[in-house]
């Protein structure tokens, strides 16, 4: 055999080609060294293939053991770290089928039959994310749990609630990180949408127009569990879209994005908080780095550097949008470069709940026997910025407007006596009721009251409000939810 056959005939091509390809060539086309991460996915996939083939005596039931004997061997050399991966055999599945072949010789070259490399693959990244899609829900629930437990513990706490970054109204610091515990829900939601169209069987589409064999599409997509809520085969029905459709990716990645949002605007929050000039909290050392000429330094990295890579993470998903642009059908080579994106927005997903999740909730020391949280609240600190920017200004507004004042006549007043208090270099739970009065006449002594921190607190006792009630019964709602 010349070098030339060879090549062709281990590239999986026909005896088209009158030369091999070339060295540089190989190295670009190649995506052997990062789509091997899907080799069970197409292990599986090939094991439901060969199943359904053989049922329907497209290959015999010798075949069938034949090719399952081969691909359990090579199921454990991948997992034992003995398989050898050839830059030659250009991407993760010739690689398995060439090894298949070697193994149990012409059975391996049958499972090709009824499918192409274009509807493999593409049930193969179905695969692979489905399952890591799994992953990430549970990381999601988590994370929710672990912001769940702070909320938890600092019911209580008033802290300033920002608009424009200025002191607006008190707030519960547990109600505050209930508001992650509803973007992180909506984000679990999101991923098991995504997950019902991801979870659609290509394989059977072959190259773009479907096959002449006579394939079992939906008991390949059962044996695969690509099934409906009520267990009916989810398959592809067009053979030109099931091989070219990367919208599960994409999907996949507009959802990631997201998540990736809400951890970074959680981040921002984190970096300010524990800044000297806020002081609200403090994150344990272990999630903190210091600096090489300032000894006195922590600074948060984690949140920092979460805030960088979701700009990765929406990069990837500009990216996959990009590339699918402008490609006609069906399958185009274009196809390939969406493995990588994906790859890490998927490992840049997961490492970021992980670590959030322990970094936020603490984790387990068996030393003390103790979970040891990796956020420390300064409640006192807390409650003092929330008496700096005239908070219950509107408990004041609505006050009035219960003695009978128009809620724009009431909100002028208040304005007024902001200005008093602004003057006189107090809060306005400290102008005496003398001159409240002086700003309207109705204005009694139980609006002390209405003007504490823990007050105005208390009175937003509706349903999504920041009362302690109605926290502890959000708490209770999630805390169901996530059982």
């Amino acid at each position: 055999m010349s070098q030339n056959q060879f090549d062709k005939k281990s590239q999986g091509w026909s005896a088209l080609f009158s030369e091999p390809m070339s060295d540089l060539v190989k190295r670009y086309t190649s995506s052997v060294f990062f789509d091997k991460r899907l080799w069970q996915a197409d292990i599986t996939g090939s094991l439901a293939h060969a199943e359904m083939l053989a049922t329907q005596g497209i290959i015999s039931r010798q075949d069938l053991a034949d090719i399952e004997r081969g691909l359990a061997q090579i199921t454990a050399d991948i997992e034992a770290g003995a398989f050898e991966w050839k830059l030659d055999l250009e991407d993760v599945h010739l690689n398995i089928e060439a090894r298949l072949t070697q193994l149990v010789g012409d059975a391996g070259k049958r499972l090709h039959t009824g499918r192409s490399r274009n509807d493999q693959v593409a049930t193969d990244v179905r695969l692979w994310l489905r399952g890591e899609i799994d992953l990430i829900n549970t990381l999601l629930i988590d994370l929710q749990t672990s912001l769940l437990e702070v909320a938890e513990k600092h019911v209580e706490v008033i802290l300033p609630g920002f608009t424009h970054l200025q002191v607006a109204q008190p707030i519960s610091f547990g109600h505050h990180m209930l508001a992650y515990v509803e973007m992180f829900s909506r984000d679990a939601e999101r991923m098991a949408e995504v997950r019902q169209r991801v979870n659609r069987l290509p394989l059977g589409a072959a190259a773009l127009a479907g096959t002449s064999y006579p394939l079992d599409r939906e008991r390949v997509a059962k044996t695969l569990g690509m099934v409906d809520a009520t267990g009916q085969p989810q398959v592809c029905q067009n053979s030109l879209d099931a091989v070219s459709d990367r919208d599960f990716a994409i999907e996949f990645a507009a959802a990631a994005s997201l998540c990736m949002v809400h951890i970074s605007r959680l981040s921002e929050e984190l970096i300010i908080w524990m800044s000297q000039n806020f002081g609200f909290i403090k994150i344990a050392d272990r999630f903190t780095t210091g600096s090489s000429i300032m000894p006195q330094k922590k600074n948060p990295d984690v949140p920092e550097l979460a805030r960088g890579k979701t700009g990765r993470v929406v990069g990837h998903l500009m990216g996959l949008i990009t590339l699918m642009k402008g490609q006609p059908l069906a399958y185009n080579k274009d196809n390939q470069e969406d493995k990588e994106p994906l790859f890490d927005t998927v490992d840049t997903l997961k490492d970021t709940l992980r670590i959030f999740s322990e970094m936020v909730g603490g984790q387990f020391n068996p030393a003390t026997g103790q979970k040891e949280g990796g956020i420390s609240v300064n409640a006192e600190a807390m409650e003092r910025a929330a008496l700096k920017g005239y908070a219950t200004a509107t408990d004041l507004a609505d006050y009035l407007v219960k003695k009978g004042l128009p809620f724009r006549d009431a909100h002028e007043t208040v304005a007024h006596a902001v200005k008093a208090a602004v003057t006189h270099q107090v809060d306005l739970s400290e102008l005496p009721l003398a001159v409240l009065q002086e700003f309207n006449p109705t204005i009694e002594k139980d609006v002390f009251d209405v003007l504490s921190l823990r007050g105005s607190l208390n009175t937003r006792n509706v349903l999504g409000g920041t009362a302690p009630r109605q926290v502890r019964l959000q708490i209770a709602r999630h805390r169901q939810r996530l059982a």
